[in-house]
């Protein structure tokens, strides 16, 4: 399952949005039809994850968390306690809580990321600052793609 490309949409009065139509393809086609929504980790922006993606996150957390350390269990608590579940309506809409709209400062306009097998959703303003020069981004892209000898 992979998402790709930007797409910008209007959230209404209540805080709901369409979920774009090339997201909604790539879902029904994995069939998946319940979505996570949380505050990324390391970006000003929220991340929509399908179950499965969910899930298997959840998992590799676990998997590598001592459950008698308290860093630990304090880390994988912080992940797992913002997340809300997330059911697309009939049109293909759904809500953005109020507590997820201000901890990614969203307001009336959004813009979808596709980012691999989940799906951003920035603020248009938070949006400007997350990329890099194009002699970094060359630069970065050519180490990342350079084979390891």
């Amino acid at each position: 399952m992979r998402f790709t490309g930007t797409i910008e949409a209007k959230l209404d009065a209540k805080g709901r949005v369409f979920l774009p139509s090339a997201f909604r393809k790539v879902l029904e086609l994995a069939q998946e039809d319940t979505l996570y929504i949380r505050k990324d980790d390391f970006e000003n922006c929220l991340t929509l994850c399908p179950g499965s993606v969910w899930n298997a996150q959840v998992d590799q957390l676990r998997q590598k968390m001592n459950p008698f350390s308290r860093q630990d269990k304090s880390t994988f608590r912080q992940f797992v306690m913002n997340v809300e579940e997330v059911k697309l309506d009939g049109n293909g809409r759904f809500l953005i809580s109020k507590k997820m709209m201000e901890v990614a400062n969203l307001k009336q306009s959004v813009n979808f990321i596709g980012y691999d097998d989940v799906i951003e959703i920035w603020c248009p303003e938070n949006q400007e600052n997350m990329s890099q020069t194009t002699e970094d981004y060359s630069a970065a892209l050519q180490q990342m793609m350079s084979p390891a000898f």
